[in-house]
């Protein structure tokens, strides 16, 4: 493993059974041979289509979710082993999508905050307790007046501050952003990827950063990470992606981000894609993709692509790539 590396995930899977008959199951492939690193510090953004597997990603590295199979490695320590798996509850944590509802209504904003600093005891007295939720809740831009209060109070932009701060809680090294934005007013969504960047920047932070808004993502990422079906099909720093997008896929999605100038947006022409996405319940064989991809031919049903690297630090997964590209 890379020093710099906090995060290695190989090879990760997560299936769910999923009943279609009378005592018979099927898998759901919902993240399937997923394989990515991110180095201390950085954030990693993970786009594509809503069921394309990117929440589950984000809950399977943080053991919400139980992987299938695969290997994730924090900071040298394979997490398979229960020990560095206990250690590493206390330096990860989340941010959810929906402040509305991952917020208990019947807990202060005190409580709300300081239930992972009871879990896992991380004081020794009150008055330390008081002293940290009051130190959280100015991270993220409220008061201590704010702490008796109840999360319906609160706008959402607010309540994903003090969603923010429960995560900031455990002192954490990575946090799992998931669209902690997707579910406020715009003018406020800039507010907070701000504040996590400001974070990120005082605290030290790793995030992987899920969204499906990719400007959001560009924003805030020093690499990004596209996936569709359950797998990954580019990963390329940010700046690249967005000026040499080489899988069919990331072009169909990068060519439908609005662009400010008119004259640019009219010369650019949009990649419509036919057919829709299939169910990853039955998912096509070969490459996920083929059966929307222009370029699909015998060979993109017979196998899947390899996830490799075209050129330094650009991975994409596709059989025809130095022909299209």
């Amino acid at each position: 493993m890379n020093n710099n590396n906090l995060i290695e995930v190989i090879g990760l899977k997560k299936y769910f059974d999923i009943n279609v008959g009378a005592f018979k199951v099927k898998p759901l492939k919902a993240v399937d041979d997923v394989s990515f690193s991110i180095r201390k510090g950085e954030t990693l953004g993970l786009v594509g289509e809503s069921g394309c597997g990117k929440t589950t990603v984000g809950r399977t590295l943080l053991h919400l979710y139980e992987p299938t199979d695969g290997k994730i490695i924090f900071d040298g320590k394979d997490l398979n082993i229960k020990d560095n798996l206990d250690e590493y509850r206390k330096k990860a944590s989340m941010v959810f999508q929906d402040p509305y509802s991952s917020l208990n209504p019947r807990m202060t904003v005190a409580d709300l905050i300081a239930e992972p600093l009871d879990i896992h005891r991380l004081y020794s007295n009150k008055k330390e307790r008081e002293d940290k939720i009051r130190e959280l809740l100015n991270y993220v831009g409220l008061n201590s007046e704010h702490a008796t209060r109840y999360a319906h109070e609160f706008s959402g932009g607010q309540r994903q501050r003090i969603g923010i701060a429960r995560s900031l809680a455990v002192n954490p090294q990575f946090i799992v952003c998931d669209e902690p934005v997707s579910a406020l007013d715009v003018s406020i969504q800039a507010q907070i990827i701000n504040m996590f960047c400001e974070l990120q920047e005082r605290l030290g932070l790793t995030y992987l950063f899920i969204a499906h808004d990719l400007l959001v993502v560009r924003h805030i990422s020093n690499r990004i990470a596209v996936m569709y079906l359950g797998r990954m099909v580019e990963l390329a720093e940010a700046g690249e992606i967005y000026d040499n997008p080489l899988h069919p896929y990331s072009k169909s999605l990068l060519s439908a981000v609005p662009l400010p100038d008119p004259e640019t947006a009219r010369a650019s022409q949009r990649i419509i894609l036919s057919g829709d996405i299939p169910s990853p319940l039955n998912a096509p064989s070969g490459c996920p993709f083929r059966t929307r991809c222009a370029y699909s031919k015998k060979v993109c049903a017979e196998s899947v692509p390899k996830f490799r690297e075209i050129t330094r630090g650009h991975f994409v997964a596709c059989h025809r790539i130095e022909e299209i590209s």
